[in-house]
């Protein structure tokens, strides 16, 4: 096994005891540790293998069967091959973690308190630096996926982000000819805007001119109107006057008829200016036309430039959306470099760990292939002995055949013989009762004759 930070300290009875309870590997007292028995500290090295890692279940059945199938009679040796499986993984165990005591099958069989504190305290010892340091490296690929999901997150984002800016460049693309026909309709617009706002211009100024014109008219239709009032009065006047002096009314007359003549001249004058103001009226009239025409078209375009600011407006926005968006794209770039290096550093470690797990796994590997060999050679000399247990288990059977078929003809014989005993018994009985008759009748005489 490689060399690593992992040292020895000495565990104490209830350090033993809180470690076991604490990672509810079993439930023992310290009484139990102080006298130990097989069964106890077999059932407590088998789970702390179990929660090493390195004994399953699983493993241990298909590695009884294997052994087991090569014996004649299984059910006789199953819990001796488990023992020797169990003693075999904590040689290997102990061997890998360098512990300074030899584990011996004895410490199975015939468990010492002092020893079993030893191997049992190695093997939770590193039981708890394999902890620490599954826990710091689980950390670690915690970290990892959570960064890998990130990543795939911040991935999908930049594809989706990329796709939307393609999106608005494809139609930046599409509506750049748009845009160019509309500003060069907005250019043509602003230029016939602006011929337009000269003319109307020039039309305001002709206007004006026109309405001072008219004004002047009217002035002097006004004046005309007036001087035509004080001519009828004056008439008036003069009439009154003939009666009285006609050659004052002559004079008077004359002058009136020059008045009149002046005031048919101011009519016509007035005429002529009546004409020339309804013939003007009737220019102002064509003009407010036309002038109407020309701000209903003017009202048009200013709608279509409007509308053309506006497109302006939403080319300006889709601009500086894409701005913004290339910004986005910088920094989630930025970030998606940040989050590259820490990946690569990951990796780093990641893959200082694999090397890592693989030097123990060929250090493992070697320590397991050399074990095989001693399995190896030692399955062969258990092959030899299971081969002589058999030669002589062979031998026993012949001996106990021949044992039982003597036994049946000694059977036969002791039956024979009690037959026999019995039929002199038969006989003995069948003389003896003459006999004791004889006796007793001869008792009786002899009775008979000392009395008499």
């Amino acid at each position: 096994m490689a060399a690593s930070n992992y040292e020895y300290p000495r565990l104490q009875r209830p350090e033993i005891v809180a470690i076991l309870a604490q990672f509810q590997i079993a439930n023992v007292t310290e009484q139990e540790l102080a006298k130990p028995n097989p069964d106890l500290v077999s059932e407590l090295y088998t789970r702390v293998l179990f929660h090493l890692g390195i004994l399953l279940e699983e493993d241990n059945e298909q590695l009884d069967f294997d052994a087991l199938e090569h014996l004649e009679n299984p059910d006789f040796h199953v819990e001796s091959v488990r023992a020797v499986i169990l003693f075999n993984r904590i040689k290997e165990v102990l061997a890998d973690i360098e512990c300074p005591g030899k584990f011996t099958f004895a410490d199975l069989l015939a468990p010492d308190s002092h020893r079993t504190d030893i191997f049992l305290g190695a093997l939770l010892n590193f039981f708890l630096y394999r902890d620490t340091k599954m826990n710091t490296v689980s950390e670690s690929v915690n970290e990892f996926n959570a960064l890998e999901l990130q990543h795939e997150e911040l991935e999908s984002k930049m594809l989706h982000l990329k796709g939307e800016i393609a999106e608005c460049n494809e139609a930046r693309e599409r509506e750049m000819p748009l845009v160019q026909e509309e500003a060069a309709k907005v250019n043509e617009l602003k230029q016939s805007i602006e011929a337009l706002n000269k003319h109307q211009s020039s039309l305001r100024s002709t206007l004006k001119k026109l309405k001072d014109r008219t004004a002047e008219m009217d002035q002097k239709i006004s004046n005309a109107e007036f001087t035509l009032v004080q001519n009828v009065q004056e008439n008036a006047n003069l009439r009154s006057k003939i009666a009285q002096s006609p050659d004052k009314v002559q004079r008077a007359l004359e002058e009136k008829k020059l008045a009149r003549e002046e005031a048919r001249n101011a009519k016509s004058l007035a005429r002529q200016a009546f004409h020339e103001k309804t013939a003007l009226v009737e220019v102002f009239s064509k003009v407010y036309k036309k002038m109407s025409k020309h701000f209903k078209l003017m009202q048009d375009i200013q709608e279509q430039v409007n509308s053309g600011k506006s497109i302006e407006k939403e080319l300006k926005t889709l601009k500086a959306k894409l701005s913004d968006e290339e910004m986005l794209e910088k920094s989630l770039e930025a970030r998606l470099v940040e989050r590259k290096s820490k990946v690569e550093q990951m990796e780093e470690l990641m893959k200082q760990t694999e090397k890592e797990c693989n030097t123990m796994r060929d250090e493992a590997t070697k320590y397991l292939s050399s074990t095989k060999s001693e399995v190896e050679s030692k399955s062969f000399s258990m092959e030899m002995r299971q081969r002589n247990v058999e030669a002589v288990l062979s031998e026993a059977d012949a001996i106990n055949s021949k044992i039982a078929s003597e036994k049946e003809s000694a059977a036969v014989e002791v039956e024979r013989l009690c037959r026999k005993c019995e039929e002199l018994v038969e006989a003995f009985h069948k003389y003896a009762n003459p006999i004791a008759d004889v006796i007793e009748s001869g008792q009786k005489g002899l009775e008979a004759a000392q009395v008499g």
